[in-house]
């Protein structure tokens, strides 16, 4: 294997242009609220590409095709419904935050139950973030080990040193525009994956698909009514939606970029985008791994998660090896920078700023948030390595390990919204009971993880809502931070219901954000159509 000076020069033009973008960008910044969520001023598109270039991190890079290989299209049922997340995501969530004007989106959970609460939740994101973005890590230390030979402690070590240079000088903004710099060598590196794989696959394209479809590998639908099976269109449209609601809607590192967008209106469009691109996105992944498959013939890996990375060393191409380096590293550095950002900001604003430091200068609070960029780059070291003893797909794994947490989130904001009763003894009564309904499901049963959040989010709400009542009582009058306090008070103050035709109100759903269901049901159809077809 050769790593040769054109796939060098790729990789550190790559570099050098991240590190250049986050000192031009970091000039600016002079305000712990601009490193946080940015200026006020970045268009919507720069931070809905940021949002896709974030969650598309290396995992779906190497994890989907691997994936892919190991199940087929199947697994896309997984992502088939970020259409109606996207939609309650901008109608329930958005609004409550952006109204707020909040730099911490679990400040919303202190507002709505009390302090304790918002601890916990902002507790669950530090721990959640930090087991994935080790994955993200480990993730792209795989490659350079595959294509450089350096040891993965050490290629792990300089990746959080690259990404931590360019987040700690210009903050969020650095995080959006690398972002939508990152997302373009991600997406054209895939493409250029996916074409070299038609153009050197050994048999005729015709044949390839025909074989693939034999084989079962070209079947996206599932519509088997078993719950211990993880893909079926069931658990995607079902227990995955309200997953990812959850990623979403209540995760700092996903949210906190919108806060700084120029108007509501902007914060949703921004989501928008990721509702009508994450089809087709992921779709390219998968196929990628279904060609590979018929590339390969089936051959069975070590570690599957190498599938990609041996296909470029296979092809031959010169410089495809420096490309796809270049493309799993802006996966991962995009999805890095976005996790250093919003857990330094949680923990100065949720912890630190609340408990230890009441009341200091701005200057003091930027200077923290930096220093704790640093001290989450160096904690984010230890499970990244210890990811080095995976060999399934890095992102089947790294979901598993999020669904025993989702369903707390979901709990605790679903209870927020919609209930008036609950209260924060209460529901932390169901918090805890929701954890232990999770772990005998996943260790007493053979239900599929996709449906973990449904089943800890109900435990969640049902038992948090009953303690309530034992606890506390009946409450008389609905929180002004649940949604039809949130109405009420908009009808008391004669704020404006909209504003340039979308909704301020938690809990209205803009009708141009409708003909998301519409797209759903294109891309359903569409999958029926790919196999039908071949």
């Amino acid at each position: 294997m050769t790593f040769s000076t054109l796939d060098w020069t790729i990789v550190l033009v790559f570099i050098a242009a991240n590190l250049v973008m986050g000192w031009f960008l970091g000039r600016g910044v002079k305000t712990a609220k601009e490193f946080n969520i940015g200026s006020g001023k970045t268009p919507w598109w720069a931070i809905g590409v940021s949002v896709i270039a974030t969650y598309i991190s290396a995992l779906s890079f190497l994890g989907a095709p691997a994936w892919a290989y190991s199940d087929g299209l199947a697994a896309l049922a997984i992502h088939l419904n970020y259409p109606i997340v996207i939609l309650g995501v901008t109608a329930f969530f958005l609004p409550f935050f952006y109204n707020s004007g909040v730099a911490s989106i679990y400040e919303y959970q202190e507002r709505r139950f009390g302090p304790t609460s918002r601890a916990v939740m902002s507790t669950i994101f530090l721990v959640t973030q930090g087991l994935s973005t080790g994955a993200i890590l480990y993730a792209t230390a795989l490659v350079l080990q595959f294509i450089t030979g350096i040891p993965i402690p050490w290629a792990i070590v300089a990746i959080t040193i690259l990404a931590l240079i360019y987040t700690t000088m210009g903050g969020m903004l650095a995080v959006i525009w690398t972002d939508v710099f990152q997302a373009a060598v991600l997406f054209g590196g895939a493409i250029v994956i996916m074409i070299a794989l038609f153009v050197l696959m050994p048999e005729p394209i015709g044949e390839v698909l025909a074989n693939l479809k034999a084989a079962g590998r070209l079947s996206a639908i599932d519509l088997t009514p078993d719950p211990t099976v993880p893909t079926t269109i069931w658990s995607g449209l079902i227990g995955m939606t309200l997953f990812h609601v959850t990623v979403y809607g209540a995760n700092q590192m996903m949210v906190q970029r919108t806060l700084g967008a120029k108007s509501i209106g902007d914060a949703k469009k921004s989501y928008l985008l990721m509702g009508y691109a994450a089809f087709p996105i992921y779709f390219l992944f998968f196929f990628i791994g279904v060609l590979a498959w018929g590339y390969y013939q089936g051959r069975p890996f070590e570690n599957t998660n190498d599938i990609i990375l041996q296909f470029a060393l296979d092809s031959g191409i010169p410089g495809l090896l420096g490309i796809l380096a270049a493309a799993v590293l802006a996966a991962s550095m995009s999805t890095l920078s976005s996790a250093f950002n919003s857990m330094a900001t949680a923990s100065v604003v949720d912890f630190y700023e609340r408990y230890f430091r009441k009341g200091a200068s701005d200057a003091h609070y930027l200077a923290a948030t930096r220093i704790m960029t640093l001290v989450w780059g160096a904690i984010i070291i230890v499970p990244a390595i210890l990811y080095a003893n995976s060999t399934g797909s890095i992102l089947e794994v790294l979901s598993k390990i999020g669904s025993y947490f989702v369903g707390a989130k979901l709990g605790m904001y679903g209870l927020g919204f919609f209930s008036r009763h609950t209260t924060e003894r209460g529901l932390l009564v169901g918090v805890f009971v929701g954890f232990v309904v999770i772990w005998a499901v996943a260790t007493r049963t053979d239900i599929a993880w996709p449906w973990y959040c449904l089943i800890g989010g109900g435990a969640t709400m049902g038992v948090g809502w009953i303690a309530s009542r034992l606890l506390s009582g009946k409450q008389a009058d609905w929180s002004p931070y649940s949604i039809p306090g949130q109405r009420a008070r908009f009808e008391a103050s004669g704020a404006p219901t909209s504003i340039d035709g979308w909704s301020t109100v938690p809990g209205r759903i803009d009708p141009r954000s409708l003909w998301l269901v519409v797209y759903l049901a294109a891309t359903i159809a569409g999958l029926i159509a790919l196999e039908a077809l071949v």
